[in-house]
């Protein structure tokens, strides 16, 4: 466990090609361990990160420690409900294992106070993340998707070659 502060801070526009590259390399990494090697393109594509990124209530987060980025986030806001989703979280690659992650998850419920509900989802091979997300922050699984029993809400990424994965939520309040 590191003593480093952690911080978020909006990701300047300027910044979204670094940041999205970064989230590509980290999310890489799993992919090729699972299975051998990338499928066409990076994880994931650069059309699904536009999309995540722009989507309505969408809010794309630098994640910072003592000033350095090291990560990113994007979360969907929902104003009216506060039944909000974590869309994309990263570390960047040699940053894990220090305890950031963590830090960083508890900066996001810190700058989003009203928060009844957050949601997330990760692929099924991605134990790090099952763990993380459980363990560590406090969610639970609510949903497995698989072929038989697909996420209406959210298909999987197109990218992957499977569409097996894990629905979290953690409440609030």
């Amino acid at each position: 466990m590191t003593n480093q502060t952690v911080s978020l801070t909006i990701a300047d526009p300027d910044d979204l090609l670094d940041f999205k590259r970064e989230l590509q390399e980290a999310f890489s990494v799993s992919v090729i361990d699972e299975y051998g090697a990338l499928p066409d393109g990076p994880i994931p594509s650069n059309k699904d990160l536009d999309n995540s990124i722009n989507a309505p209530g969408a809010v794309a987060l630098r994640i910072l420690s003592d000033g350095k980025k090291i990560g990113g986030a994007v979360v969907t806001i929902d104003a009216e409900t506060h039944h909000n989703t974590l869309d994309l979280f990263f570390l960047k690659v040699g940053e894990h294992g220090q305890g950031l992650g963590h830090k960083a998850w508890l900066a996001i419920e810190a700058r989003y106070p009203q928060t009844i509900t957050w949601q997330t989802h990760t692929p099924y091979f991605e134990k790090r993340n099952i763990h993380f997300y459980v363990n560590k922050c406090g969610f639970k699984i609510i949903a497995f998707h698989h072929a038989k029993y697909p996420d209406l809400q959210q298909p999987a990424p197109s990218d992957l070659p499977d569409d097996e994965g894990f629905l979290f939520e953690k409440v609030m309040r």
